[in-house]
């Protein structure tokens, strides 16, 4: 899943884009308002995460103009914890509010919630087969055996089971599990596909010759 962190402190832009890297998100970045917007509008990500007092342009701003447009998840992240300004966001056109300052793990947490949410998966745990992914404990189970799996073949994994029992693209998996920084995407869904593969059956993600690859739930 990819993810755009919009923040203009440097240290916790920092933390939080490490963070999420860890959880096998692909995750842009911008410094100030406008550079985030701009980015927002013309790559398709999965969720933004956006401050609400940077320069240039602020949070509300962003949303603001952003919402005129497309309807990607976002989570705000503001130091202001006003009841009132909860209830701004949320009118603006906000999924989440988170105040600072926050736990790290509360931040995925609640990533994780908002993109369940308005993928229609309010479980966080969905067997297909004899596989189960559970989104909030990163694990992938054959049966009742848990199968050790990089970040990215999880991330693979994880985005092709959201969308289930539909073609997803070449294009769209490229778009959804790499971020901007990434130049290892020439050959990189052939392999994440064969260990895949590998490791849970020829029959766990199926190809559809000139269209992409899709996850059978039958």
């Amino acid at each position: 899943m990819r993810v755009l962190v919009v923040e203009d402190q440097d240290d916790l832009r920092e933390v939080v884009v490490e963070t999420l890297r860890e959880e096998s998100f692909a995750v842009d970045e911008s410094a100030d308002g406008e550079e985030g917007l701009y980015k927002a509008l013309n790559w398709d990500y999965d969720i933004v995460v956006l401050d609400v007092m940077m320069p240039v342009m602020n949070g509300w701003e962003v949303l603001d103009g952003l919402r005129k447009e497309k309807q990607t998840p976002v989570l705000m992240l503001t130091a202001l914890d006003e009841v009132c300004d909860k209830v701004k966001g949320l009118n603006h056109g906000a999924d989440d509010y988170l105040a600072k300052p926050f736990d790290l793990t509360e931040l995925v947490a609640r990533v994780r919630a908002v993109m369940r949410r308005k993928g229609g998966d309010h479980c966080p745990e969905v067997t297909i087969g004899k596989v189960t992914i559970n989104t909030t404990a990163k694990t992938l189970r054959l049966g009742d055996k848990e199968v050790e799996v990089t970040a990215r073949e999880f991330a693979m994994a994880e985005l092709l089971i959201k969308h289930r029992d539909k073609v997803v693209t070449r294009d769209f998996l490229y778009d959804h599990l790499f971020d901007e920084n990434d130049e290892s995407m020439s050959n990189m869904l052939d392999v994440y596909v064969y260990k895949l593969r590998q490791k849970f059956g020829k029959s766990f993600i199926r190809t559809r010759r000139g269209q992409g690859y899709i996850i059978e739930s039958i």
